[in-house]
C-alpha cells in the first residue's frame, strides 16, 4: 500500500508533466473554498416534498454565509443551476436577500440540464477568471415534487420535419434509455447489477457517515397523512434502499415497454428534491481573506451527439476535456458520472474503460437521487469529500445532458 501511495505521489509531481502543471499552485488560480448540499430527499414522498425552490435555495446560501464567515458583501454573483421552474431566477433572488447576502450581489438562473449545477460552476469560474467578479456562489437546486423536464407538448413541424435528429428532441429520457440499451446490446441483467452496486456503495457510505461532512442539515416542515404540518430537520438522503440486490431489483417491472424491455424504476436515477452550492474565488483572494482552499477548478467543457442516445454524453465530454489539458483517464483518481439510467451508465463505464473502483464510489444517482439541475454540483461536493477521506488528488465529473450533449469538469483536491 506505502509503495502503492509512494508511486501514485510521484505519478502527480513529476516535473514537466502537464499533471504537474495542472497541480501547481498559482496565485490565479480559480479554487473551491467550500461545497456543501442537502440531503437529496425523493420527490412527493420525502422530506422536502413541502418545500419551495426557494426555501431550498435560501437554506443552502445561508450554510454558505455562516459556514465560510465570509463577508456577504464581498459575494459579487449567485448562479443558479435549474431545469424545471422557469421563476427560479425570481426565486433565487428572493432567497439571496433573506440568507444575508446584500442587493449588490447579483442572481442568475441558467439551464443546461442536467448539467446545469456544474454549468453554474464553470459559469462563476469564468467570470472570475475575467475579472468580472472575484467571489460568487455557484448553486444547482431542484424541487421536482412540482415539476420535472417533460415536453407540454410536440415542437413546430416546420423544425421537426426538416431533420430525423431534430425529432427526436422530443423523446422522453426513458425513451433514450432503451436506444442505448437496445443499441449497444446492453441488457436487462448487467443494468441491475449496475444499479445493486450503486445502491450497495451509498449504503455503505451512508452507515460509515462519509456523507456526514458533504451534508448540511437543514430545517423544513413537512405535511403527514392527516395533513398537519410538522417541523423536522433533514440531514440524511432518504432514497438509499438498504439491502439492495440484483436480484431484487430484477423484480421490478419495466418502466416504459412500449420503447422497450430493460429500463426500470430500480435501474434509472430516482426523481428527487435537493441542493448544491460552490463557493469560489482565486487562490490569492482565498488567501488574503483566511479561506480555506478545498480544491483547484481546472476547467470543463461540453460536446454534442446523436440526440436519442443523449446518456452517453460523458463518452464525447470525457475524452475532449482530458485532451484539452494533455492527460489520461489513468491519471484521475476519482470520477463522478451521473447514472442517469444504469443502460448509460454500463455503456459510459466500459466503453471508455473506467477503473469502476473510481467510479461512483459512493454510489449515484440510481442510489441518491437526482435533482436534474442540482447534481452536477453534487457531484462536485461529494467527489471532493471522497478525495479528501481517501487523500486522492484529481477529480473528474461528467454528466449527460438532454437532447443530445455531454459535459465534464476537472478539479485538484487540495485537503
Amino acid at each position: 500500500m506505502a509503495v502503492e501511495r509512494l508511486g501514485s505521489i510521484l505519478k502527480h509531481l513529476s516535473p514537466g508533466s502537464s499533471l504537474s502543471q495542472i497541480t501547481s499552485k498559482n496565485a490565479d488560480d480559480i479554487v473551491i473554498t467550500l461545497a456543501v448540499r442537502t440531503p437529496l430527499t425523493k420527490a412527493r414522498k420525502g422530506g422536502f416534498k413541502d418545500t419551495s425552490l426557494e426555501f431550498m435555495v435560501y437554506s443552502i446560501l445561508k450554510e454558505v454565509r455562516e459556514r465560510s464567515k465570509l463577508d456577504p458583501a464581498l459575494v459579487e454573483d449567485i448562479a443558479l443551476g435549474n431545469v424545471s421552474d422557469a421563476k427560479s431566477s425570481y426565486k433565487l433572488r428572493a432567497a439571496s436577500l433573506a440568507a444575508g447576502f446584500p442587493n449588490t450581489a447579483s442572481c442568475y438562473s441558467l439551464n443546461r440540464f442536467c448539467s446545469s449545477g456544474l454549468k453554474a460552476v464553470a459559469d462563476i469560474a469564468a467570470s472570475i477568471t475575467t475579472g468580472s467578479i472575484e467571489v460568487g456562489i455557484a448553486v444547482g437546486a431542484e424541487q421536482m415534487t412540482i415539476g420535472g423536464d417533460a415536453l407540454d407538448k410536440p415542437f413546430d413541424e416546420e423544425v421537426t420535419n426538416k431533420s430525423q435528429e431534430s425529432a427526436d428532441c422530443m423523446q422522453p429520457m426513458g425513451w433514450t434509455s432503451e436506444n442505448v440499451s437496445r443499441d449497444f446490446g446492453i441488457n436487462r441483467e448487467e443494468m441491475d447489477k449496475y444499479a445493486a452496486e450503486s445502491f450497495q456503495r451509498a449504503e455503505k457510505a451512508q452507515k460509515a457517515g462519509l456523507f456526514d461532512d458533504e451534508i448540511v442539515p437543514i430545517k423544513t416542515r413537512v405535511k403527514d397523512a392527516n395533513g398537519e404540518w410538522k417541523e423536522v430537520t433533514l440531514t440524511k438522503d432518504d432514497g438509499i434502499r438498504p439491502g439492495t440486490t440484483a436480484e431484487s431489483l430484477a423484480k421490478i417491472r419495466v418502466a416504459f415497454p412500449q420503447w422497450g424491455p430493460t429500463t426500470t424504476g430500480g435501474n434509472a436515477s430516482q426523481v428527487t428534491d435537493g441542493a448544491a452550492a460552490v463557493l469560489l474565488m482565486k487562490r490569492s483572494t482565498a488567501i488574503k481573506l483566511g479561506q480555506p482552499i478545498l480544491a483547484k477548478y481546472v476547467g470543463s467543457t461540453t460536446a454534442g451527439l446523436a440526440p436519442r442516445i443523449m446518456g452517453i454524453g460523458p463518452t464525447v465530454a470525457i475524452p475532449k476535456l482530458l485532451a484539452q489539458h494533455n492527460i489520461s483517464l489513468a491519471d484521475v483518481d476519482v470520477i463522478e458520472i451521473n447514472e442517469a439510467f444504469a443502460s448509460m451508465a454500463v455503456y459510459c463505464r466500459d466503453s471508455l474503460g473506467l477503473d469502476w473502483a473510481k467510479m461512483n464510489p459512493r454510489g449515484g444517482a440510481i442510489a441518491l437521487g437526482h435533482p436534474l439541475g442540482a447534481t452536477g454540483a453534487r457531484q462536485i461536493v461529494t467527489g471532493l469529500s471522497e478525495c479528501r477521506r481517501t487523500d486522492k488528488k484529481i477529480l473528474l465529473t461528467s454528466m449527460c445532458i438532454g437532447t443530445g450533449m455531454g459535459m465534464a469538469g476537472l478539479f485538484v483536491n487540495e485537503q
